[in-house]
């Protein structure tokens, strides 16, 4: 069977369907990249935002008139929203089988099932799985950067988020299997090496007591060393866990690339309180300055809700307040959508109108594009060396490329390819990209 996979939301995701896709291959399956000769269409979803969900039904109405056309092709729904609704999709006509994000192993299974017994759903979350022992069939075409996977599930409970509610409890991997990952990633040419958790620094192994307890920094640390070569990144780091030991370790090792996603949310004390962040604000700055003073050439970016539960004009004004002080280099800028079973939606009305949720995060969206571009000016003259990740948007006669601190750069192809490092010259910038040079 032909299997065709869809995509939404993060990189966990992203990660997820290549595991879903190495499960298939073992199996028989063989993935093909039109959704027109599958025989089995698979969406792995994303729940964090309601239009993240919009997407996805409004692709099953897409699967609904292929499967039409094509009678016998068969329609699964994996990941978040399918653990969030579960048997409510298998009312979809679309619909024939259903998986949540521990439930992958068991999809040959559903598959074969459904010729038999019609519909099937698996949702059953899990304190063990990791798919430490599965190796990912890699989907990057250019085989630059790849994910992996050294946790999964969240413990952390913010009151406006689903993901511990579908994804389960935390739970980390084998630092041995994410090193012989690593090792064939390496071995196969890919360049960059992406760690994933939904808060890398609680990742904790403590093994079966035979070995020495591994935490971020160390497990950081020995990535690093599998190859100087190439480049790691790492995402998502959370205010309250980060500590100055994995910054040290970011110091000691050049190929850690120097950006640090921290995600804020608010820069209002009564609204991380009702948020569940579990730090305030003045600790949330102690993080900043530490990365300042240990790594003063790193980018720092973040995430932010605009207009959550209670929020006053107050709270607007500190959560601006503090994208000044901080001066991030770019951020990721949500207003606020209620998701059902959250703590939110259980204690605390959804009382800022939309027209205010808008206005707030259009202005939060222009204050940083100010700030983007005041970071990106800074770079102007200045050489960097970029990881080629393929051709620009624009031309095959130019490639794009990051920064170490994760800043896009386009310059002249000139002979390169993708998977080179090269050192450009910033000659001009927008808030989002520095157009560059080949530096002699």
């Amino acid at each position: 069977m032909n299997v065709y996979i869809e995509t939404y939301g993060c990189q966990m995701n992203v990660n997820d369907s290549e595991v879903v896709l190495a499960i298939l291959r073992k199996a028989g399956y063989t993935s093909c990249g039109e959704m027109g000769r599958a025989d089995l269409i698979l969406v792995n979803t994303c729940s964090v935002r309601d239009n993240a969900e919009q997407r996805v039904l409004g692709r099953l109405d897409v699967f609904r008139q292929e499967k039409k056309r094509r009678p016998g092709v068969i329609v699964g729904v994996l990941g978040c929203m399918a653990e969030r609704l579960k048997e409510k999709l298998l009312e979809n006509a679309a619909v024939d089988i259903v998986a949540g994000p521990d439930a992958y192993r068991d999809l040959p299974r559903l598959v074969e099932a459904v010729s038999v017994s019609g519909k099937q759903i698996n949702t059953l979350l899990s304190h063990e799985e990791t798919y430490a022992d599965i190796t990912p069939v890699r989907t990057d075409r250019t085989g630059v950067s790849a994910f992996i996977s050294i946790m999964r599930g969240c413990n952390n409970v913010c009151a406006y988020c689903i993901v511990p509610y579908v994804r389960g409890a935390e739970r980390s991997r084998d630092p041995e299997s994410i090193l012989r990952e690593a090792a064939s990633l390496v071995a196969d040419g890919y360049r960059e090496i992406n760690l994933l958790g939904q808060n890398v620094d609680s990742y904790r192994w403590t093994g079966d007591g035979t070995s020495a307890p591994v935490d971020f920094a160390g497990l950081l640390a020995r990535v690093a060393q599998v190859d100087p070569k190439v480049r790691v990144r790492f995402a998502t780091s959370h205010p309250k866990d980060m500590g100055d030991a994995v910054l040290h370790v970011m110091a000691a090792h050049p190929n850690i690339c120097r950006h640090i996603h921290l995600p804020v949310q608010s820069g209002s004390d009564v609204m991380l309180e009702k948020m569940n962040r579990k730090y305030t604000r003045e600790h949330y700055l102690e993080r900043i300055a530490a990365i300042r003073r240990i790594l003063p050439d790193c980018a720092v970016t973040t995430d932010v809700i605009a207009g959550f539960c209670g929020e006053t004009e107050e709270d607007h004004a500190a959560t601006l307040s503090l994208f000044r002080e901080v001066r991030y280099d770019s951020a990721f800028m949500f207003q606020y959508s209620e998701r059902p079973g959250t703590k939110a939606s259980r204690h605390y009305p959804d009382d800022v109108p939309e027209a205010v949720k808008t206005a707030r995060l259009n202005e939060i969206i222009a204050l940083q594009n100010e700030l983007s571009l005041e970071s990106n000016r800074r770079c102007v003259g200045r050489c960097f060396e970029v990881l080629v990740e393929g051709p620009s948007k624009r031309s095959d006669a130019e490639l794009m490329g990051r920064t170490s601190q994760n800043k896009t750069c386009v310059f002249p192809a000139a002979g390169h390819k993708p998977g080179d490092y090269v050192t450009v010259r910033v000659l001009s910038c927008t808030s989002a990209t520095l157009r560059c040079e080949v530096a002699e």
